[in-house]
């Protein structure tokens, strides 16, 4: 054909009528892709479940934990996990288990997400606080996506739980409350190894609900209302099951696998080496409006033996930890319990440095003594207010010249003082802001920090800020947050007031010659922490250098 008849030959497809509309037939991968998830190859490394405390929303250092919030940390401190070590220590040895503490290892997303493709957990467990919230549950969309049902706990989950769950889809279930034994039962439920227990599991099971009964259907179905202490989802209803009474023996309980933690990246100031911690007890008596502990372990008070402590210190020794940390709502809560352990630290000579939190009010002269001579070197003190009548709204109790004679004791002892104070609890003026800075200046106090009150989720101080409508317009739960930031907005007291205050009362109190002096020794004590040392004073330099403060919503 020559070119002249091809040209004349050709047809121009797109002149012919357009064909009518068809219905959309788009090609389904879902059962392929998701048949190939299940179906990819368990490496060596490859674990049960992982627990985890995720990468922080800003790379920088936060401290939260099991029973308490998360916040920034300007003072470089590295919080021990060893809530996680503990839920390991439960799920040992008939689950295989990996502790991932990013916050430790500084690590952000993409390596955390190298992790997970690692260890490819069946199950992901992580805490949950308010001021990290949409950062926590990203750890949970990066589980969900690679097949991992995904469980969080905390006090943020606790009191919120619905609402948690229902904006949040990668998550699976939460943990309300205490969730050690929630945990273990709803991994025994799924895998089937409820006959596997251990007798020590059998026996916390058998002491903490005399009504405890494994939930399976006679079919061998899982009744999974029957698991307690659960929220989980059925179709699109949440369904938060009957509440999992308290471990009433926390003796009972296997000791932390604290060797899964990052030992060597846990910090503390005025501490030369790392540190961790030892849990003494859970839960406090006292009635503070603003403490998480409503929200955690409530007003019920238990403690371990004192010879069940020394064997987990012990344990540390051997592990190379020379500090310690007795981590509880409130250590002094049990005379008995501190004096019988601080005679057995004295008796078996294990020659490690400690350190506490206490109440002015449940600490005597001779307590004091004896915890020094066992060891003790800094106390870490809730003393909040120098106002009375502050004191007395937030249901402290502990008034002022409690505070004076007990941190006097202390210093006669030879205890270092730390004081924690907070601006902006419910009555607060500029005139009691002034008598809370004066007090901490004339109180024998080695580090003191000032907060802004921060009405957490289902503390009595949230309720009250709701009734009041205190909360700053806009606020999201990432902006509760007591250290940086604050969410309240009194009448008398604004935001930007409140932030104002707070950094003008660490500022009258750290400059002058006796904190600057305390923070040169500190500086020279420890060639090794020399630059972190510089780096907090930098940190706290840079943050009181100016008088504006901006809300966290703003």
């Amino acid at each position: 054909m020559t070119a002249n008849n091809a040209e004349s030959s050709w047809k121009n497809l797109g002149a012919r009528r357009m064909p009518k509309l068809r219905m959309a037939d788009f090609p389904n991968a879902d059962d392929i892709v998701h048949e190939g998830l299940l179906d990819t190859p368990r490496s060596p490394e490859a674990v049960d479940i992982v627990l985890v405390n995720p990468p922080t929303p800003d790379g920088e250092l936060w401290i939260r934990t099991q029973h308490r919030v998360g916040r920034r940390t300007r003072e470089n401190m590295v919080w021990p996990q060893v809530s996680l070590a503990q839920m390991a220590a439960m799920l040992y040895p008939q689950y295989t288990v990996a502790i991932i503490d990013a916050n430790a290892l500084r690590m952000g997303w993409p390596e955390f997400a190298r992790e997970l493709d690692r260890l490819q957990p069946k199950y992901y467990l992580t805490q949950v606080t308010a001021p990290t919230l949409e950062n926590d549950m990203y750890g949970c969309f990066l589980a969900k996506a690679r097949g991992a049902e995904t469980i969080a706990f905390g006090t943020h989950v606790t009191p919120i739980p619905r609402e948690t769950m229902r904006p949040f889809p990668a998550l699976d279930y939460i943990l309300l409350g205490e969730p050690d034994l929630t945990i273990r039962d709803l991994l025994d439920h799924f895998e089937g190894k409820i006959e596997e227990r251990p007798s020590n599991i059998q026996k916390l099971f058998a002491d903490h609900d005399p009504a405890y009964q494994p939930a399976i259907m006679p079919d061998g179905g899982i009744n999974m209302s029957g698991i307690k202490g659960l929220v989980w989802r059925n179709g699109d209803e949440i369904v938060i099951n009957l509440t999992r009474p308290f471990i009433p023996n926390l003796s009972d309980m296997p000791l932390p696998m604290h060797h899964l933690l990052p030992l060597d990246k846990y910090r503390m100031p005025m501490i030369r080496g790392p540190f961790t911690f030892i849990v003494t007890s859970r839960g406090c008596p006292a009635g503070c409006t603003y403490c998480i502990k409503h929200v955690s372990y409530q007003f019920g008070t238990r403690v371990r033996t004192p010879e069940d402590i020394m064997e987990e210190l012990w344990t540390l020794k051997k592990l190379g930890m020379n500090n310690i940390h007795m981590y509880a709502d409130l250590f002094t809560v049990n005379r008995d319990q501190v004096m019988g352990l601080c005679k057995l630290m004295i008796e078996q000579n294990i020659n490690i440095k400690w350190t506490c939190n206490s109440r002015v009010d449940y600490v005597d002269q001779e307590m004091l003594q004896m915890m020094a001579k066992a060891g003790n070197r800094l106390i870490s003190w809730g003393i909040e207010s120098g106002n009375e009548e502050i004191l007395r709204h937030a249901r402290k109790g502990a008034y002022p010249d409690k505070a004076e004679r007990a941190l006097r004791w202390s210093h006669e002892a030879g205890i270092m003082n730390w004081g924690y104070f907070i601006i902006g609890l419910p009555g607060e003026t500029e005139e009691t802001i002034r008598q809370t800075i004066d007090f901490a200046k004339s109180l024998q106090l080695d580090i003191a920090l000032f907060h802004v009150a921060a009405p957490y989720p289902g503390t009595p101080f949230f309720f009250e800020v709701v009734k009041n409508n205190w909360f700053r317009p806009g606020t999201r739960w990432e902006n509760v947050d007591m250290d940086k930031g604050t969410v309240l907005d009194y009448p008398q007291l604004s935001a930007e007031q409140l932030l104002y205050w707070q950094k003008r009362a660490f500022r009258e109190w750290a400059m002058r010659p006796g904190p600057v002096i305390t923070y040169l020794k500190m500086l020279a004590s420890d060639p090794s922490t020399f630059r972190t040392a510089m780096n907090v004073g930098l940190q706290h330099l840079s943050w009181v250098s100016t008088d504006s403060g901006s809300p966290a919503s703003a």
